[in-house]
């Protein structure tokens, strides 16, 4: 599956459509400990997190996710989506817990 296919699933809000909306999917990770997630996420993953800031984004193009996906109405201030803009960062949201999210996106896979 590729961004665009889930973003155009409407399943999810879109803060920031990124620039590489063609890129593939690979997996699904969720982790809300930055240090964790810098050394774990695997290149090409949805990343389902709780955490909106512009940390998140520095680890999400770190690791070369292919986009996140901030769970529980978690959002980003205008800050951190002003550079997810600059960055070309695929940010979406959801109301849905980590869990829920997650498995939803990785039946799709």
């Amino acid at each position: 599956m590729t961004v665009q296919e889930l973003i155009d699933g409407k399943e999810y809000e879109v803060l920031n459509p990124g620039e590489d909306t063609g890129r593939r999917i690979e997996t699904v990770f969720c982790c809300d400990l930055l240090s964790v997630a810098m050394g774990k996420a695997p290149a090409d993953c949805a990343w389902v997190t709780v955490m909106g800031n512009m940390n998140t984004l520095a680890v999400a193009v770190l690791t070369e996710a292919a986009c996140v996906i901030l769970a529980e109405g978690t959002v980003l201030d205008e800050t951190a989506l002003k550079k997810a803009g600059e960055q070309g960062i695929t940010v979406l949201r959801t109301e849905a817990p980590v869990f829920e999210t997650a498995m939803e996106i990785y039946k799709m896979l």
